[in-house]
């Protein structure tokens, strides 16, 4: 995740790291179907990081292991699960690297 740590203020929001990481919903929904994929777009070495970190969690970490199991008895496949958990994932690091430089930077301009 260099690519965040290098140059956190290019990094608006938390949509925009999920976007430059290629962990971006879009929706793909044709006909009485709804719903969505990962965008094929962003930085490719991110998104294989978070897959990396993705497939240790689901097999190591309690509390993925448990979202797995809820959202397969839900009815939903393993692609959706891992799109919802990508998404979850950088919700974390945008908390863990760029929002503590936000507040920082936001404190020293006022």
């Amino acid at each position: 995740m260099l690519v965040v740590g290098d140059n956190p203020e290019r990094i608006r929001s938390e949509a925009a790291l999920a976007k430059l990481c290629g962990a971006c919903p879009i929706p793909a929904s044709s006909g009485k179907t709804s719903r969505h994929r990962l965008n094929r777009g962003g930085h490719r070495q991110a998104n294989a990081a978070l897959h990396r970190i993705l497939v240790v969690r689901m097999r190591f970490h309690e509390s993925a292991i448990a979202y797995l199991k809820r959202r397969t008895a839900q009815g939903n496949t393993k692609k959706e699960i891992f799109r919802c958990l990508k998404r979850l994932l950088i919700r974390e690091i945008y908390q863990m690297l760029v929002a503590p430089y936000k507040t920082e930077t936001t404190s020293a301009a006022a």
